[in-house]
């Protein structure tokens, strides 16, 4: 009925949050938690920790297929510890051996923790980090593009607008439009 009624809208039944461009959504029952804590997440996995204990979210598996998924599979405090030092390098780069070290493990045990839990590399993360942020930064602010490159760790527009363009599909005056 949806697919019907929406036609020019990309449905993915598989996932509970879904981030665009433009929007983020949120399906199911308990989805608009999941939600809050995907957007707390942005600015500071601690916080999201803190703020699903609160809530009293167990962690435990046989959970994990009924209530905010996206926060459980996030909540590997070994992840945290690394998205946290990503988010703070943005702009100096990516070092495995750095990144590694800072989530308190070996580059080996690192690298196959993110792929189990987030099916990426540490490298692929942290661009996916760049990325959001200079949407972030490209959307509500009026910096320009190597600005915002150097604000995400690179040293002109060139390779940021490559990056956009090869994972959003978009470019920059798409972006900065809303679309």
């Amino acid at each position: 009925m949806f697919r019907q009624r929406y036609p020019n809208v990309t449905l993915d039944e598989s996932r509970m949050i879904v981030n665009s461009t433009r929007f983020t959504t949120a399906g199911a029952a308990l989805a608009h938690v999941d939600l809050a804590l995907r957007i707390i997440r942005g600015r500071s996995p601690a916080l999201a920790a803190l703020v699903a204990r609160y809530l009293l979210v167990e962690t435990r598996s046989s959970q994990a297929e009924f209530v905010i998924p996206d926060h459980l599979a996030h909540a590997d405090p070994m992840v945290e510890r690394f998205e946290c030092w990503a988010r703070r390098r943005l702009a100096q780069g990516f070092s495995l051996a750095e990144a590694a070290s800072a989530a308190g493990t070996s580059e080996r045990t690192l690298a196959r923790r993110l792929q189990s839990v987030l099916g990426k590399t540490p490298l692929s993360y942290f661009q996916d980090l760049r990325v959001e942020h200079a949407v972030h930064l490209l959307r509500t602010g009026s910096a320009s593009v190597d600005q915002v490159a150097a604000q995400v760790g690179y040293s002109d527009g060139v390779p940021l607008r490559t990056l956009l363009r090869r994972k959003l599909g978009r470019g920059v005056r798409e972006l900065r439009r809303g679309g």
